[in-house]
Formats: C-alpha cells, sequence, structure tokens
C-alpha cells in the first residue's frame, strides 16, 4: 500500500510545482533566488487547485483568498498563473470582486 501512495506523490510532484529557475530573474539579487528555493510551490498549487476545482460553476480570487487567511496573498494569486499555463484552469468570464475590480473566473478544467 505504501508503494501506491508514494507513485501517487510521485505523480502529483510531476504536474504541480514551479522550478525555483522561473520564479527569480538572473539579475534578481541573492534574497529572491534564496526566496525561490524556498518556496513550496508544488503545495501551494495542488492547494490553489483543489480549491478552484471545489467550485465548479467558478470561482474569483476572492473565494479562493477567503479560504487561506493564513497565507500571504501572493503566496496564493500566483499559482494562478501556472495553473493556467499548465492547462489546470480555465478562466470562463469576469465577476466584481468585494472591492468592485472585475476578477476572472476561474474554474477546472475539463
Amino acid at each position: 500500500m505504501s508503494t501506491f501512495f508514494d507513485n501517487m506523490n510521485e505523480t502529483v510532484n510531476r504536474f504541480f510545482g514551479t522550478p525555483a529557475f522561473k520564479l527569480a530573474r538572473r539579475e534578481d539579487p541573492t534574497t529572491s533566488h534564496q526566496a525561490a528555493q524556498a518556496v513550496d510551490t508544488t503545495k501551494l498549487e495542488t492547494m490553489v487547485y483543489e480549491a478552484i476545482k471545489s467550485h465548479p460553476e467558478g470561482c474569483i480570487s476572492d473565494d479562493i483568498l477567503g479560504m487561506f487567511p493564513n497565507y500571504p496573498y501572493s503566496s496564493i494569486t500566483a499559482r494562478y498563473r501556472a495553473l493556467l499555463d499548465k492547462g489546470f484552469i480555465e478562466v470562463s468570464g469576469v465577476k466584481r470582486g468585494k472591492f468592485g475590480r472585475n476578477q476572472r473566473i476561474m474554474r477546472a478544467a475539463k
């Protein structure tokens, strides 16, 4: 049974996560590169994807941020682009957020 879960973790790690070199530019200070190495993008992308997937009708960023009040804004919102680029989520329109600004409606890709 342990092998099954090990294989499942390998599969998740293969699809979710962003390499550190994509998180910091070459000319950025050393501290930015250190921070990029420290971020667990696999965990964050998985969390954000599962949160979006839990809204089959679609959700906006305000909905997702409300689910993770203990995480910094940028830790959550930075995952949208990676998930969109990988084809895990899609944008289906726009809706006004709690501050009156339009936000993209996101949902898990079919």
